[in-house]
């Protein structure tokens, strides 16, 4: 029988409060697509860390290709022919691709030779991508094959991404899939993990299942349904969002004409959009990645001021108000990125909920904090949104990425707005807290809130919105209603073909 490429025996990592990994062991084969699934806190990002090098297990055992693999650091792992594209790409902006690649060598050659291999590699594996091409000028899906590039440079045996799909477009996607499929079976082995089960489906060939930091089960994807993969991770059936009847309310946002300068040389203009919201709906917005969904979250957040008229709030302008004015009215909103925008890493979850919720849930008195009342606000989230987290003290870094993004929706809901705005609701969310938050928007909506959710992810557009719209280099589209729209209606809505019949308005 062939020998695993990499052996995991028993591998165990804990931390304050928190067992991360307890006994992992599995077998991944040479050329082989293994998927590692679970929920947030599972333990994932923990044992792929060990395999990569960043952190020691406190106890267990590795071996690759029949030998002892200790990594004491990245270098060593990818030294020893293992790689990772991580969820958050490590790229600088202003410098071009061949650049960017340049630094993650230990003794790269010159940038001519640089391109040529970049060159060489984009060919083989079908990755088109132009080594001289500024990084602050590709989309979400140009930059991950950046990541993939500079990996794949090094020769890898085991490929590791995590949540390589997150920002992709569909066309991205195969793309990406074309590639790895291609990397399996010239011998490449490739650890993959997603939140995305019907990808799980379509690409691997084995699954190892993490609950709580142990191995539960495992399955062949191929075979498994999407559902029974969900309930395999958290140990319970799978809710299914559901909708309530609501009546069309009374706009309590508009848009007229909204225009804004691009916030820095890769941002994106906002143009002409026009929308109007009504109390108790859900307004999906969609588009790919860098269209102007973090430029129109500040511009309604208030982080980026407009012209008098562009945004009123009950028939007011609101254009000149700042982030906690808008707050105190009732206008909230949940960034895209969540370490660091939505949350200080650094600071405690008690913390973090003083930093939005002060206002609202009326966390000071005379210029006091309270904080005993601000801990009880903290808990209180962390428990109706099953945020895992030894307690409210922790630092926000400290949680998973999934279990962070909880804490920051749930923070904004409990607040009670009467708008929210929010950006990637579910990103690097298991399925069962996709559904929680999904669940928790239609609730909220249900109770009279307007909310606008911007997503890349269509089926969750779809699943919950009333009317949808597409934004396209920083033009919205008119909305329609969500039921009954076709793929091919969406496609082109995406595409930016806002004045074709396709997008008749339903204003």
């Amino acid at each position: 029988m062939t020998q695993p490429l990499l052996a995991l025996s028993g591998l165990t990592k804990a931390y304050p409060g928190v067992v991360a990994n307890k006994d992992v062991s599995f077998n991944i084969m040479p050329g082989e697509v293994h998927a590692l699934l679970g929920e947030n806190g599972a333990g994932k990002s923990t044992l792929v860390k060990t395999i990569y090098g960043l952190v020691k297990p406190d106890s267990g055992t590795m071996m690759l290709n029949g030998a002892p693999f200790t990594p004491a650091e990245p270098r060593a792992a990818r030294a020893s022919g293992v790689a990772m594209v991580f969820q958050h790409f490590s790229l600088f902006d202003a410098m071009n691709v061949a650049e960017n690649i340049a630094l993650g060598m230990e003794n790269p050659p010159p940038q001519r030779e640089i391109a040529a291999q970049v060159r060489a590699v984009s060919d083989q594996y079908g990755l088109p991508l132009d080594p001289s091409r500024i990084v602050g000028e590709l989309s979400a899906g140009e930059r991950q094959r950046v990541e993939i590039i500079r990996c794949l440079l090094q020769d890898p045996k085991l490929l590791i991404m995590d949540e390589p799909t997150s920002v992709l477009t569909p066309q991205e996607v195969d793309i990406l899939f074309k590639t790895l499929r291609k990397l399996s079976a010239e011998g490449t082995a490739i650890l993959y993990i997603s939140h995305k089960l019907e990808e799980i489906r379509a690409l691997c060939e084995n699954a190892t299942v993490l609950r709580l930091g142990q191995v539960v089960g495992d399955c062949d994807p191929r075979t498994t349904s999407a559902r029974d993969m969900a309930e395999l991770m958290v140990g319970t059936a799978l809710h299914v969002p559901e909708r309530a009847a609501r009546p069309a309310g009374d706009t309590v946002l508009s848009l007229k004409n909204l225009s804004a300068k691009a916030p820095h040389q890769f941002g994106t203009a906002l143009r002409d959009i026009t929308i109007d919201v009504q109390k108790g709906e859900v307004l999906g917005i969609g588009g790919v990645a860098g269209n102007g969904q973090d430029e129109l979250v500040a511009a309604l957040s208030g982080e980026m001021r407009t012209a008098a008229g562009m945004i009123t709030y009950l028939g007011e302008n609101i254009g000149h108000l700042g982030p906690n004015p808008r707050r105190k009215i009732g206008l909230l909103t949940a960034p895209e990125e969540r370490m660091g925008h939505a949350a200080a890493p650094d600071m405690s979850l008690v913390e973090n909920a003083v930093l939005t919720a002060t206002t609202r849930k009326e966390l000071s008195n005379n210029g006091f904090l309270n904080w005993r009342k601000a801990r009880t606000f903290a808990e209180d989230v962390i428990t109706a949104f099953d945020v895992r987290t030894p307690g409210p003290n922790n630092a926000a870094r400290s949680l998973s990425g999934g279990n962070l993004q909880k804490f920051v929706i749930g923070r904004e809901i409990m607040q009670d707005p009467d708008v929210l705005v929010v950006n990637q609701p579910t990103w690097g969310v298991d399925a069962s807290a996709a559904a929680a938050i999904r669940q928790a928007l239609l609730d909220l909506a249900a109770k009279g809130t307007a909310v606008i959710c911007i997503s890349q992810d269509l089926d969750e557009l779809m699943e919950i919105s009333d009317r949808f719209a597409a934004l396209n280099e920083g033009r919205l589209s008119a909305p329609r209603p969500a039921q009954g729209l076709t793929v091919e209606e969406i496609g082109l809505m995406l595409g930016g073909a806002h004045d074709m019949e396709v997008a008749h308005v339903d204003a």
